[in-house]
């Protein structure tokens, strides 16, 4: 009986010691070669380093994928774009035909995710794309959304292309051999895929028209206005030939709205209060800024991030 009642005294006390160190976490971001995935490790270590939490960094499908995935309970963070958000909150676009997901909160904005349009050197406007093989990001992701309502604002859909749905990675892959003669693809730019594959490969990045643009600020209120420049890609290392002017979306991090608001608060402050050691890991943290990282969230955010936002006054009391 002794023995059995040191064994129970000692699942007892780990148990307490797990719960006092905490399990580890999972943050879901993107394919392998997108942003988010890069990104999110530099912050899984940052939070590790400032607030002692262990989190997991996941490949995934992008936006949609992750918001589904934080409804499994499968991670606990995500990146996903702003807009993909919204759809999913209030079950509206691509989300309306599964229904509304309320499972998730905000945390922050964090930096533009930009609509890139990656085309054959002989393609200079998106009106050129009609009956071209053309990737339109994963079934379901921010970027085919995107895609989406690109070629509404032009009068066009996608039966007046040879659709296919890939990914980043296998995007730039089929454009590299010739399989492909474009591919839409939203993430912050520079993106990883882009530049390795301008080591192998002349392209342009197209520009949206002005009436376009003007058309997709009227009805998408979540676009900006962005610039690429003509030395942000080197393809066969050259400059492009001009900057292209697209549309941008705004990348943002999730929770899982269960989540504790001590951990989530420990988690935002992390972040935006070691903002210089994230910038040293990844360039996308020029971008972090604490005033201005509620900007774009339409759905709740954490009481966690509140209460930093609130401490630091971001959000007024």
């Amino acid at each position: 009986m002794k023995k059995i009642l040191a064994v129970c005294l000692a699942v007892l006390m780990l148990a307490g010691a797990m719960t006092s160190c905490g399990s580890k976490m999972f943050m879901a971001t993107g394919s392998e070669t997108g942003t988010y995935y890069a990104f999110g490790i530099v912050l899984a270590d940052e939070i590790k380093n400032a607030a002692g939490i262990e989190i997991g960094v996941q490949s995934s499908g992008a936006s949609k994928a992750n918001i589904q995935l934080i409804d499994d309970e499968t991670v606990d963070f995500a990146i996903v774009q702003n807009d993909v958000m919204d759809y999913a909150y209030n079950g509206t676009n691509t989300f309306a035909a599964d229904g509304a997901i309320t499972s998730f909160a905000a945390i922050a904005t964090m930096y533009a995710e930009v609509v890139q349009i990656v085309a054959s050197p002989d393609i200079t406007s998106v009106a050129d794309l009609v009956g071209k093989r053309v990737s339109v990001g994963d079934v379901g992701s921010g970027t085919e959304f995107n895609a989406q309502q690109i070629f509404e604002a032009y009068g066009m859909t996608f039966d007046d292309i040879q659709k296919q749905n890939l990914g980043f990675t296998d995007s730039a892959d089929k454009f590299k051999d010739g399989q492909l003669d474009a591919f839409f693809l939203t993430a912050g730019a520079p993106t990883v895929a882009v530049t390795e594959l301008a080591t192998a490969k002349d392209f342009n990045i197209l520009s949206i028209g002005e009436t376009e643009m003007a058309y997709l600020k009227e009805h998408y209120g979540y676009y900006t206005e962005y610039t690429i420049g003509a030395d942000e890609y080197t393809p066969n290392g050259e400059p492009m030939d001009s900057d292209a002017v697209t549309v941008a979306v705004m990348a943002t991090l999730i929770c899982d709205s269960d989540l504790d608001e001590d951990t989530v608060y420990n988690v935002t402050k992390a972040i935006y209060e070691n903002i210089p050691a994230i910038t040293t890991g990844h360039k996308k943290g020029e971008e972090l800024n604490a005033q201005t990282a509620c900007d774009g969230i339409s759905i709740p955010m954490h009481p966690g991030a509140v209460k930093y936002f609130t401490e630091i006054g971001t959000i007024a009391e």
